[in-house]
């Protein structure tokens, strides 16, 4: 006879370790291999885009391998409540290491390396994550990363998987053609990696402020790189975070970048060191009900330091070296669209270890 306390005859649910306005996270117990595991249990009464998210995530995850993303063992999309077992990633998510304070060069260039080959699996598999922010990435206890939440992940040219004509994703990590309501590529990813990364060493968020706020900041100014960073990591984090996506390398580029620690110079090819003018356009944008009306103007002209001369630092002599970057065209969790752009936010996380580590939802 079925026991009615386990899960699918077989998992017995423990403290909640997370939450979001799709799923929840579990610690549980698997009884037939005696392993604590996490489950991201569907919540019910969830519309038909929030389910196709969910199995997107499940058939997404368990089609890639990789020491930087969180292993699924089992699911069941079938029965009254969905769900998905997940590896238990025991410890605490980045954005709980950042509430400590910036983190130092080596360690950042250490965590970017680890994430940026992660993201190069996924981007190889023609997947784009969308969704890379601090929450996101879980520390286990040897503060080795892993890209969680794979929820929003889309194939390149492919169909969304989010209600029509809706791009989702966190709107301080969003890059400027996502606020535009343009192409999604792989660039995007590489784009809020930077800003993760800008937010380890400076200790806090480039773009502040409500959804719109931050959206809408980096269509009117790059991102600030301390001057006081080693020359080659402020070079990269400038191309990561470039205004232009055909300017920023790719995510293999930028963890071979990151982990060359004895050169002082981050080589950019003469195709791609012009800077692409940005159109002007009217950018409308509701949200909550209030309306606002952003003049787009030409993006502001960028610059990263030059290539041939490294300034003096007081800083560790750790350099950035990447091969040239690819050209590639690529949201608080939030909408956008390119005419009447929406703006809308994911459910608020929770915190504690889950399959997500010890998270802020999943």
């Amino acid at each position: 006879m079925p026991d009615r306390s386990l899960l699918a005859d077989r998992y017995r649910l423990g403290e909640v370790l997370g939450t979001g306005g799709v799923a929840e996270v579990r610690r549980a117990r698997d009884t037939v291999l005696a392993r604590d595991v996490a489950i991201k249990l569907f919540r019910k009464g969830r519309d038909l885009a929030d389910a196709r998210r969910f199995d997107n995530e499940i058939r997404t995850l368990a089609g890639l391998s990789h020491p930087g993303l969180v292993t699924v063992y089992d699911a069941d999309t079938t029965g009254e409540t969905p769900f998905m077992v997940l590896e238990l990633v025991e410890g605490r998510t980045l954005r709980d290491r950042l509430d400590r304070g910036p983190m130092r060069v080596e360690d950042v260039r250490r965590l970017g390396a680890a994430l940026a080959d992660a993201l190069a699996h996924v981007h190889d598999q023609g997947l784009v994550h969308r969704d890379v922010k601090p929450s996101n990435i879980l520390l286990g206890e040897d503060d080795v990363p892993r890209l969680a939440d794979f929820g929003l992940v889309r194939l390149v040219d492919g169909a969304r998987v989010t209600r029509a004509d809706q791009v989702v994703g966190t709107a301080a990590y969003l890059a400027p053609e996502q606020v535009r309501g343009g192409e999604i590529t792989p660039a995007v990813d590489v784009y809020a990696l930077g800003l993760v990364l800008l937010e380890c060493l400076t200790g806090h968020r480039e773009y502040e402020g409500a959804e719109i706020e931050a959206a809408v900041a980096r269509l009117h100014r790059p991102p600030v790189v301390p001057d006081d960073l080693p020359f080659g990591v402020a070079r990269l984090l400038t191309l990561m975070t470039s205004l232009s996506a055909a300017r920023r390398p790719t995510a293999r580029e930028c963890a071979k970048a990151l982990l060359a620690a004895d050169t002082r110079t981050f080589v950019v090819p003469r195709r791609s060191r012009g800077l692409l003018a940005a159109a002007s356009a009217a950018v409308l944008i509701a949200a909550a009900g209030t309306g606002i009306l952003a003049q787009n103007h030409a993006a502001p002209a960028e610059s990263a330091p030059p290539a041939t001369t490294a300034p003096v630092s007081t800083q560790p002599s750790t350099t950035v070296q990447a091969p040239a970057p690819v050209v590639q065209q690529p949201v608080a969790e939030t909408t956008v669209q390119p005419a009447p752009v929406q703006v809308q936010q994911n459910g608020k996380s929770g915190k504690g270890k889950s399959g997500k580590g010890k998270g802020k939802g999943p």
